[in-house]
């Protein structure tokens, strides 16, 4: 991920070079160069970014509704206010999503999500945080940070209620220090449609990786950005207010399919937070690839990870069709008759042998 980077050296030099009617024109330059959304280099090596504008979402919050020629769906009790897009509020037993309608076919892409979580509760009377999701299927609620459970796809969550600590304090038991996690927490979880996320442990058992993220009512802005390149899965966060990307996820051999879509969500139950997404932008990155890892990276059609094994799914049998219905009823009881007819027959035959050898 790229950040801000002030002028270079070679610029300011040039830069001493210039008289005031060229210096002018050079600005002028720069500012119509900087208005544009081309390729812009990110790290090292030849990597570009282009900003793909179906799949994101920024003030003023254009294409949001529920309608059908929207590129961003909303579900629940999500709402559009003027600076942000209020997932759930600061109340009780809320869900609220965000989706968006365009599958994403890109190869290689980063997702940068900007938002803010604050609310009245103070030290763990809040909950329960959002998740990030690319899955299959879209616009389903259910009881995972208000999205559907076995999730076909890639969830990252934001959790900020510590709900296996709180069951441990409970039974009066501690964990031990190698296996306590700090709350607010996000971790990423991968499933093909198997796997259930278990709240009660907080995704624990399921979950890639993780990072503590202390992201409440904070007075500065906080960004996750989901990184997703040559099967490698990276998230980081900048969360400090001093605007540099701080690693919380790294995963490589994720094996992720195209066509699926974004979105966020979120639940509020028995305690509550105000969850707030400010802006999603993809971008589309352009990566080199040698004849090798053109073979490696091709298409797969179930999410995975390498190394990592996840129950495999038992395909649904296809509806049968009326004629293949009435054969399999037909021989059904063509079969029963023929069974009875042979049973009476065998009967009878019995019967005869039993009155011979008692004459």
């Amino acid at each position: 991920m790229a950040a801000t980077v002030g002028p270079s050296g070679w610029w300011q030099r040039w830069r001493r070079r210039l008289s005031a009617r060229d210096g002018s024109k050079m600005l002028l330059l720069l500012l119509l160069l900087g208005s544009g959304q081309g390729p812009r280099q990110v790290g090292a090596g030849q990597t570009f970014e282009y900003l793909k504008r179906e799949h994101s979402l920024s003030k003023p919050y254009q294409g949001v509704g529920t309608g059908s020629s929207s590129l961003w769906n909303l579900m629940g009790n999500a709402m559009v206010m003027t600076q942000y897009i209020r997932l759930t509020p600061d109340m009780q037993s809320k869900q609220g999503a965000l989706w968006n309608r365009v599958p994403c076919f890109l190869r290689d892409w980063e997702l940068q999500v900007h938002f803010k979580i604050h609310g009245q509760g103070k030290k763990n009377l809040h909950g329960d945080g959002l998740a990030i999701w690319y899955t299959k299927d879209r616009m389903q609620p259910g009881p995972v940070f208000g999205n559907m459970d076995k999730f076909v796809g890639l969830g990252v969550f934001i959790d900020t209620y510590p709900n296996e600590e709180k069951q441990q304090e409970a039974q009066k038991r501690r964990y031990s220090p190698g296996v306590q996690r700090v709350f607010p927490y996000i971790s990423a979880m991968v499933n093909n449609g198997s796997l259930s996320y278990d709240h009660e442990r907080d995704g624990r058992p399921t979950e890639l990786g993780g990072c503590t993220a202390i992201v409440r009512n904070l007075h500065y802005d906080t960004f996750l950005v989901i990184r997703y390149v040559k099967r490698h899965l990276t998230i980081m966060i900048d969360i400090d207010g001093k605007h540099e990307w701080r690693d919380c996820i790294e995963v490589p051999g994720v094996r992720l399919p195209r066509g699926y879509y974004f979105g966020t969500s979120s639940i509020t139950g028995d305690l509550s937070d105000n969850h707030d997404v400010i802006s999603l932008k993809l971008f589309e990155l352009t990566v080199e690839r040698n004849p090798e890892e053109e073979k490696l990276h091709r298409d797969v059609f179930l999410p995975s990870v390498d190394n990592m094994k996840l129950p495999e799914m038992t395909a649904p049998l296809p509806p049968l069709s009326g004629l293949a219905l009435f054969l399999i009823v037909f021989f059904s009881l063509v079969f029963s008759v023929f069974a009875i007819v042979i049973g009476i027959i065998l009967y009878n035959k019995w019967q005869e042998q039993s009155r011979k050898r008692f004459y």
